[in-house]
């Protein structure tokens, strides 16, 4: 298996609620050493890049900002080719900041696009009644992100694909996805750092988000054993992981 670049996932890879997984650290290090091209590629849209740069950091990192894509920056792209400013945001502080730096106009009535983030214990009855009702007026449906879950600090935590799928029940309508597993965003990365795709591999926790996502884009999928993986989770998803690793830390062992 010839690799040139690598794309890594950050929560349950490299580290948990803040805390770092084991050898994550000198594992990234080690990458910066050998000069392998790598970006970042995270479905969070709780916090915005800067906030995830700075989390990263500050429990041992050394990533800048821009080394990372999230499903924000796609959405923006996407916004801008439409010439759509006007929308309803389902998400977080921080990440409607980054819509609001980059000129979208938050609105409650006559959205031309409803987007959802992970918005937690925002997603009330009243929140999406109303983005249901935008919707179904014709406004577009964007998801940043429809994973299912994601490993809190507490737990598996419910993230925002839950909620998307029930908007698209009630809706009949299906959502435009930003973040993993859009094909979209595992080639986007790729084209980024000049390596075609079949030479790039993604390294997530998430078997379906992660690993099915970049093979059914054409790249290689690596599992490891960190964060939200499960075997029984691996049983069930139907999806073979090119590689299996214990950890992100066991990458030199492999790639070296």
């Amino acid at each position: 298996m010839f690799i040139k670049a690598l794309l890594i996932d950050i929560d349950g890879v490299l580290a948990i609620g803040g805390v770092p997984i084991p050898g994550a650290a000198e594992a990234i290090q080690w990458i910066e050493d050998q000069g392998i091209p790598h970006r970042f590629v995270s479905n969070s849209t709780q916090r915005s890049r800067q906030q995830i740069a700075e989390r990263l950091n500050q429990a041992g990192f050394s990533i800048p900002a821009d080394q990372i894509t999230t499903p924000v920056v796609s959405a923006l792209r996407l916004l801008e080719e439409q010439g759509i400013s006007a929308c309803r945001l389902l998400m977080t502080d921080a990440a409607r900041s980054e819509f609001s730096e980059a000129g979208i106009t938050e609105v409650q009535d006559g959205a031309e696009a409803v987007i959802i983030g992970d918005a937690g214990s925002g997603f009330t009855f009243s929140v999406l009644n109303e983005a249901f009702r935008e919707i179904n007026d014709g406004a577009l449906l964007i998801a940043l992100e429809r994973d299912r879950y994601w490993m809190a600090e507490d737990g598996l935590t419910l993230a925002a694909g839950p909620f998307v799928a029930a908007l698209e029940y009630a809706t009949g309508k299906t959502a435009l996805v930003m973040g993993k597993p859009s094909a979209d965003t595992f080639l986007s990365a790729s084209a980024m750092m000049g390596v075609e795709p079949e030479k790039t591999a993604m390294i997530g926790d998430d078997i379906r988000t992660d690993v099915g996502g970049a093979q059914n884009a054409g790249l290689v999928g690596v599992l490891v054993k960190t964060g939200k993986y499960s075997d029984r989770m691996l049983e069930d998803s139907g999806v073979k992981p090119d590689m299996i690793l214990p950890s992100i830390a066991y990458l030199k062992d492999v790639f070296g």
